[in-house]
């Protein structure tokens, strides 16, 4: 048995722990601080809990004692004393998140990792899976020219004004919608403003819209730079829900300081209901040159909403717990590099697939459905 830590007992921690308990091959300990999260979880589950404060390094040691990797799903500004604790444990590390600067930090960390030990951030969806699936389709060229990405958690019901419901971190949410954005344009790395960018487009004879959003590339620009002439994320909403954000951040000035966004998520919180009826869509179109001729590939696959070990998963949190969940397993059976930092685009594409987590993600299994482009 291979023993894990997860950090926070939420809706994504909760769902990583159940995944890997049920393969029968992690002996998974979950952390909190909220010890009603930790009841509710062992009521479902006989797993190990702790409570404890994240942001107390002892605590932190105290609970890696023993561990082989940590896991975190906390909020991506306590992440890097996880990562620091991790590295003076000598365990593996990965977390969700989609904050840029906390990547950086991390990173900073790996480079004194032990052999075997590495450090892997930005797990789960965009970032995560959509990094692993586009750098896949850029081997196929013998020249590059573009990538684009584009992903949505989105509900499948809409009915408020903003066409939207909360399906995951409110924090990472806003975090998303107000730092500035990776880009290369021309083929040069540059920022772009978050909520800019709009464009709409159909598929599967539905209407969306995107725009650009913090994070969802993960260290891609880096990987791809001076190879490409355009690369970007976007978020993909149903049309309309832009300009009202928009409203709210600039418009209403209310992403320009930390308390702000506090406001912000306290308005969001109260007024946009929690679904667990949704869809996430994930497209990737790359262009480029083979054998001579302009060439286009292009991805998109849904994956709904639906049944996992007898309760009902909404799309959002099984998308990120499996992406993260695939390459943990990925980790500790051998097929990811064996020290240090870890880009999500070094993970191949066919072996997350096949994975047992993984295949959550295969439109070749009852999980997900290709979409006609």
């Amino acid at each position: 048995m291979y023993p894990i830590l997860i950090l926070g007992a939420g809706k994504i921690g909760a769902s990583i722990a159940k995944l890997l308990h049920h393969s029968g091959d992690y002996q998974v300990t979950v952390g909190d601080r909220d010890e009603t999260a930790l009841a509710r979880l062992k009521k479902v589950l006989p797993l190990h809990t702790l409570t404890l404060d994240v942001s107390s390094m002892s605590q932190l040691r105290d609970a890696l004692a023993g561990q082989r990797a940590v896991l975190s799903a906390c909020s991506f500004d306590v992440n890097p004393t996880i990562a620091e604790a991790a590295l003076q444990a000598g365990v593996s590390y990965f977390d969700l998140t989609e904050d840029v600067e906390t990547t950086r930090r991390i990173r900073a960390l790996a480079q004194e990792a032990r052999d075997g030990q590495i450090f892997m951030p930005q797990c789960g969806l965009a970032p995560g899976f959509i990094g692993i699936l586009g750098h896949e389709l850029t081997k196929r060229f013998d020249r590059l020219d573009s990538v684009k990405m584009r992903v949505g958690a989105l509900p499948q019901y809409p009915h408020n004004h903003l066409k939207y419901n909360l399906t995951w971190s409110t924090d990472g949410l806003i975090n998303e919608y107000c730092n500035p954005c990776d880009a290369i344009v021309g083929g040069r790395k540059i920022d772009v403003l978050a909520l800019e960018g709009l464009e709409n487009f159909a598929l599967d004879g539905l209407e969306y819209e995107a725009f650009n959003t913090s994070g969802g590339l993960g260290t891609l620009c880096e990987t791809l730079d001076g190879r490409i002439n355009e690369l970007n994320y976007k978020t993909v909403r149903y049309p309309g829900h832009q300009y009202l954000m928009d409203f709210l951040i600039n418009g209403l000035k209310m992403g320009s300081q930390i308390e702000r966004r506090k406001q912000l998520k306290e308005i969001m919180e109260n007024a946009l209901p929690v679904t667990r009826q949704d869809v996430v869509l994930v497209y990737c179109a790359a262009a480029g040159w083979k054998d001579g001729f302009y060439m286009q590939e292009t991805d998109a696959r849904k994956i709904y909403h639906q049944d996992i070990y007898g309760e009902h998963w909404s799309s959002i949190q099984l998308t990120t717990s499996a992406g993260a969940t695939a390459v943990i397993d990925l980790h500790r059976t051998g097929q990811l590099p064996n020290r240090g930092f870890v880009r999500q685009e070094q993970v191949d594409l066919g072996k997350f697939l096949n994975n047992r987590f993984g295949r959550y993600y295969d439109t070749d299994s009852e999980h997900a459905e290709k979409v006609k482009v």
